[in-house]
């Protein structure tokens, strides 16, 4: 499946805002967004107080969630032509939606410090789900659901040097509970929007854009 692959920090400094989307580097003073707070180009000084309509608010809103997961459109509208069909609130089922796949389930389980990585790290079926090998970044998982790393490969270098020494310091969210000894996490709830990356005003304007 297509993704976009150009420089990530340039989205954020076009949305203006921090999307931490290139791990570690993000909380440090080298994030482009802190260096250079306005959006990229030649005349992004001056846009750097620009005013939005309602419309184009929804637009950032959109495209800053579809930044964070790292979701092409196509993809991003059946999410939310599910949650929109869901019995539920629309927008409480788009987050627990984004949030079960299983790319970001490795992200929030702290086996990876970005999203980026984390899909990588799926997509080369580095983990298993209740035994099963996935490289799908976009399966669903459910509560009850164990991910771990597969043996095999704790001898490779990014689990036995890296992750480790990151694991050590990861705080998860309340919905999955991890060993970190073993790399082992488990689903315990579903996730909720506090604890998500997402701010309620985004996913109302969202839900808004999408409801024409």
């Amino acid at each position: 499946m297509a993704r976009y692959t150009g420089p990530k920090e340039k989205i954020e400094r076009r949305i203006g805002e921090k999307l931490f989307l290139k791990g570690e580097r993000s909380y440090s003073p080298k994030a482009a967004i802190i260096r250079k707070p306005y959006p990229p180009g030649l005349h992004g000084r001056k846009l750097k107080n620009r005013k939005f309509s309602e419309y184009g608010l929804q637009l950032i809103s959109k495209q800053k969630v579809r930044s964070i997961y790292k979701i092409l459109e196509k993809q991003f509208r059946r999410y939310i032509e599910d949650s929109l069909k869901s019995k539920g609130d629309s927008g409480e089922t788009l987050v627990q939606n984004l949030e079960r796949r299983l790319d970001n389930v490795v992200f929030r389980m702290g086996f990876s410090d970005a999203r980026d990585k984390a899909r990588q790290l799926v997509s080369h079926s580095h983990f298993l789900v209740n035994d099963r090998p996935i490289n799908i970044p976009s399966y669903k998982v459910r509560i009850g659901d164990v991910v771990k790393v597969k043996p095999q490969n704790m001898e490779n270098s990014y689990f036995s040097n890296f992750l480790p020494r990151y694991i050590k310091k990861y705080q998860p969210p309340s919905w999955v509970e991890i060993d970190k000894e073993t790399f082992i996490g488990k689903i315990k709830n579903l996730p909720n929007l506090s604890e998500s990356d997402i701010e309620h005003k985004d996913v109302q304007a969202i839900i808004e854009f999408y409801s024409r």
